[in-house]
């Protein structure tokens, strides 16, 4: 870059070319890659894991079984990868409303995914094959696994209204409308999938609201990226 080209990037405010600007973005990247990483992983190994259901079976079970390592590395990547958005997304809010709980919230929900991949689920429901199709006994490690995921989904809920509020402040109401959206159909997806026990009609919902999560979450690191180099 030339001097004069640094003079008028500076008086016109182009942050682009700025060392902060630049790693601002770099960190505000995982979060696009985060959500799609996680999604194809997952869905790769429900249908070529033999006994996998999609009906039935949450993905979290995916941890078990000779192949189990690769959902349990998958989990601690992308909980990793939020972490590392959480970072940049501080950067691009602050100073403003939202500016600390946000980036909080979602590095406690990356923690969260990290938590889930270190401490397994339990099988159950027939999976992997030669599991009682029933529900199983519940060990610590099981235990440890659902207050991760708990704790993490939680506050996947809560960062969807404290974004919401910053993006309405800021002027962005239909970026404020799909984060609320988002954050009630995933409370409805966590409750129902909570008490239904297997259920087909509650379990295709969570998944439908997984999706609609790492989609808005994607979505969101590609605005605030491009806020970012404007």
């Amino acid at each position: 870059m030339t001097k004069t080209t640094s003079l008028a990037a500076a008086t016109t405010g182009d942050r682009t070319c700025t060392p902060e600007t630049s790693l601002t973005r770099s960190l505000l990247g995982y979060g696009v890659i985060a959500g799609p990483l996680y999604v194809t992983m997952s869905l790769t190994q429900a249908l070529t894991r033999d006994g996998f259901d999609l009906t039935k079976h949450p993905w979290s079970l995916l941890a078990n079984g000779p192949w189990g390592w690769v959902q349990v590395v998958n989990f601690i990547v992308c909980g990793a990868m939020m972490v590392t958005f959480a970072a940049g997304l501080r950067r691009a809010l602050r100073p403003g409303r939202g500016s600390w709980w946000g980036p909080v919230l979602f590095a406690v929900y990356g923690a969260g995914l990290i938590g889930a991949g270190l401490f397994r689920a339990d099988p159950t429901l027939g999976f992997p094959p030669g599991t009682p199709t029933g529900p199983g006994a519940v060990s610590w490690h099981g235990m440890l696994h659902l207050g991760a995921a708990g704790v993490g989904f939680g506050c996947l809920i809560a960062v969807g209204f404290v974004v919401a509020r910053r993006l309405s402040s800021d002027g962005r109401r239909g970026w404020a409308v799909y984060s609320r959206f988002t954050a009630v159909v995933f409370l409805l997806g966590f409750v129902g999938v909570a008490s239904g026990g297997g259920n087909v009609a509650t379990n295709l919902a969570f998944i439908a609201a997984i999706l609609l999560a790492w989609a808005w979450i994607s979505a969101l690191s590609v605005h605030y990226y491009n806020q970012t180099a404007a």
